[in-house]
């Protein structure tokens, strides 16, 4: 089974969060300018955590033909629609209410659904949808991104469904939907951002090449990791 490993991907080195939050915002303006000029749409997965929100902040504030972003989401807790721990409600408030995308083209997860009805209503919203322009990812201490978590189905084999519930999360809360890695790996263009001293471990492991889930997605492009630089230096104990 095919996985993303260091020959796939491209490590970018950032001195401070910043900075790499800086180069994340203007790598997604620049893929979506691209993709606005070539197809007339931009069609952009959102990852949650800390690290993506400031750089959602700064899209609040950017410029851009709004009128052509439509906005998914890689994975979500099964919570209220108003949660302040969901996704998409993090995106709303510090940059999707701030700007004019219409509303029918941004494509929440509704995990207030429950995760398996929620997971077949996306698997619908998705069904239309060709490849990604974009998708951003997190990575987790534990080598996860999405709510593709080690130990569970990442949804790798050929014909896997797009989206995942999952009722065992190891991670509160429990129930969650995401996307497949067959599914996130389908894009144009796949960027991770990795930045926080409790990621150390989990870049070690997947730059060894250990089979943790961010590996799985493997977009034909190979991957970019947008990555601080101290999480590439050996760890000191």
């Amino acid at each position: 089974m095919n996985r993303a490993g260091p020959e796939s991907c491209r490590w970018h080195a950032f001195a401070d969060e910043r900075a790499l939050q800086q180069a994340a915002l203007e790598t997604i303006l620049a893929v979506a300018a691209r993709a606005i000029r070539q197809r007339g749409r931009f069609h952009l997965v959102l990852a949650g955590g800390n690290t993506p929100r400031e750089v959602y902040r700064g899209l609040g504030a950017a410029r851009s033909d709004w009128s052509a972003w439509h906005i998914y989401f890689g994975d979500e807790r099964c919570l209220a629609p108003d949660a302040a721990a969901r996704n998409s409600r993090m995106a709303a408030a510090v940059w999707l209410d701030r700007v004019p995308i219409p509303a029918t083209q941004r494509h929440p997860i509704p995990g207030e659904l429950g995760a398996l009805q929620a997971a077949r209503s996306y698997a619908e919203t998705l069904r239309p949808v060709g490849d990604f322009d974009l998708v951003l990812l997190g990575l987790g201490e534990d080598g996860h991104t999405a709510s593709l978590f080690p130990g569970h189905e990442w949804g790798t084999a050929p014909g896997s469904p797009d989206t995942l519930a999952v009722f065992d999360a190891p991670k509160p809360p429990p129930q969650r939907v995401s996307l497949s890695a067959a599914r996130l790996g389908r894009a144009r263009r796949v960027l991770f951002l990795v930045s926080g001293e409790s990621k150390h471990g989990a870049v070690a492991k997947w730059r060894a090449g250990e089979d943790i889930p961010a590996r799985a997605i493997v977009p034909a492009a190979g991957v970019d990791v947008l990555v601080a630089s101290a999480l590439l230096m050996p760890l000191v104990v």
